[in-house]
């Protein structure tokens, strides 16, 4: 075995490994990345925001990720709450995995499904209304909440449908603060 005592002195001895030094290629410029976004087609860089097809995949996926991470967050609260004094391990882990399975996927389709009606409604109103503004949302947050709640009752549906439609507001101002105060 080497003498420990002396291992100040190998450092001072020894450099790191570095495994392009032999290769003479900038590796500074080998991974700069653009920072203006990459288009195929010069008729994408000219559209100033997201095809449909874009906008359902974006909202449909940000909504059932947030509902099953929201929802399985909260299943697994009301399983530890639910243990019983009595319970193994085993058992209280089986109730927490469970609630937590099952309330998860129950808002990630729920909110995954408003996701996808409000970037279906809100493509349409861009196509029917030729011009992409604030509007377009808060209209689309109205058509959402009514048809989501649509079968519950006309009553249900138009309390549903302003909630969506403050909810698109409130989303759409907050982004508009946010690009506005927030230095990124």
């Amino acid at each position: 075995m080497e003498d420990s005592s002396n291992s100040g002195d190998d450092r001072k001895n020894t450099r790191f490994y570095h495994p392009y030094q032999d290769l003479h290629v900038p590796i500074t410029k080998l991974y700069e990345l653009p920072t203006a976004p990459e288009h195929l087609f010069f008729e994408e860089a000219a559209r100033p925001h997201r095809s449909w097809g874009e906008n359902l995949q974006y909202y449909t996926g940000i909504g059932y990720l947030s509902g099953a991470l929201l929802g399985g967050a909260r299943g697994s609260i009301q399983g530890l709450r639910a243990a019983e004094p009595g319970d193994s391990v085993k058992l209280r882990l089986n109730r927490v995995l469970n609630s937590g399975g099952q309330l998860g996927r129950r808002a990630g389709n729920s909110l995954g499904i408003l996701g996808l009606i409000f970037a279906g409604l809100e493509s349409g109103v861009i196509h029917l209304r030729g011009t992409d503004d604030v509007l377009n949302s808060i209209v689309a947050g109205l058509g959402t909440g009514a048809l989501y709640k649509a079968a519950s009752g006309p009553r249900s549906a138009a309390i549903a449908g302003a909630i969506g439609g403050i909810a698109a507001a409130a989303a759409v101002a907050g982004k508009q603060a946010v690009k506005r105060y927030v230095p990124i």
